[in-house]
């Protein structure tokens, strides 16, 4: 089953800019930044990333980034209305996060799978990344591993009621055998899911026509990651890729993200507040390392192209939008 966000984007020509959310922002970024430990990392144009299998990932690993993959996490909760996952999970006993990042996702489903809420039995939560996880306040039963989850997987087979997946397009060479994985290391009746963006932004009418800046930035990443063998389509491919894995009940599910707060829809607006932000603080992570590894731009080019990008952001006039996907789905009992 898919779920496709008909109709336009509303759109008011008449919003006022005044941050980004509600309220007093000061203690949600004061509290979201997770230290990460001493390593050996690749440091690079100013930014740095992981050492474990070096040149795997593409987006940065510092304090910025931290800062930033925590009002990406803030913007997934507004979309799916406050819910950490969207697949009806009940029991999953073992939980798997792949790319966990700062551990967020894994902290907060810790907390929800604690055990003392009778609707939400008690689960172990596992988060796996490149980059080490710091120790800190994260619940007892959250525990996180350095590995990449692209090699060959060590968990014996049936072991995870759920598997959770988040921003990870344009980081896998080959999707349908990691998903292979997780099928095998799924328990029958278990669940995976799996939010992607949808790199390829859109104007409220459909394609992107009016703003050559950002078609010009979208073909470049979705190149650059052609090139590299890692696509940044997955958004776009992963349903059928996970059911071709051999889940079942695949249901899509799809989201627009306006860039800034020009949707008269009162929760289009609030998303659109935090969008552009969430783009003003993350393009220049997602932009610097591809453009300079793979398209051999200097530093200072690149930084130019980001400010042309942010200028085109902060216009009034610019009326875009991107799809974030959800795809959840089920291991067949038998």
């Amino acid at each position: 089953m898919r779920d496709n966000a008909s109709g336009d984007v509303p759109i008011d020509d008449d919003y006022v800019s005044t941050g980004y959310g509600t309220g007093d922002n000061s203690s949600f970024f004061s509290g979201r930044t997770m230290a990460t430990t001493t390593r050996n990392y690749r440091h690079e144009n100013g930014r740095t990333y992981h050492a474990y299998r070096d040149g795997e990932y593409w987006q940065p690993n510092d304090e910025k980034s931290n800062n930033h993959e925590a009002l990406l996490h803030h913007i997934c909760l507004m979309s799916l209305d406050d819910n950490l996952y969207l697949a009806p999970i009940t029991d999953p006993g073992r939980i798997l996060d792949l790319g966990t990042g700062t551990g967020m996702w894994a902290t907060d489903m810790g907390d929800r799978f604690s055990g003392d809420d009778p609707e939400r039995p008690y689960a172990e939560i596992t988060g796996t990344d490149l980059s080490p996880i710091q120790p800190g306040s994260q619940p007892s039963n959250c525990t996180f591993e350095v590995d990449d989850c692209a090699s060959e997987w060590v968990y014996p087979p049936d072991t995870f009621g759920f598997i959770h997946i988040r921003g990870l397009y344009g980081s896998i060479a080959d999707w349908p055998a990691l998903y292979a994985e997780a099928f095998r290391a799924c328990k029958p009746g278990g669940w995976i899911e799996q939010i992607e963006w949808d790199m390829a932004l859109r104007e409220p009418s459909g394609q992107l026509t009016e703003h050559p800046v950002f078609k010009q930035w979208t073909d470049d990443i979705v190149h650059m990651g052609e090139m590299i063998g890692k696509t940044m389509k997955t958004a776009t491919l992963m349903a059928d890729w996970i059911k071709d894995a051999g889940f079942v009940d695949v249901v899509e599910k799809k989201f627009k993200w306006p860039l800034g707060p020009w949707s008269s829809d009162p929760k289009l607006k609030e998303i659109g507040r935090w969008n552009l932000l969430n783009w003003e603080e993350g393009l220049e992570g997602w932009t610097l390392a591809h453009y300079t590894r793979v398209l051999g731009w200097d530093a200072e080019r690149v930084h130019d192209w980001v400010q042309l990008i942010r200028k085109s952001m902060r216009d009034r006039k610019t009326h875009v939008y991107h799809e974030i996907r959800v795809v959840y789905a089920r291991k067949p009992l038998s």
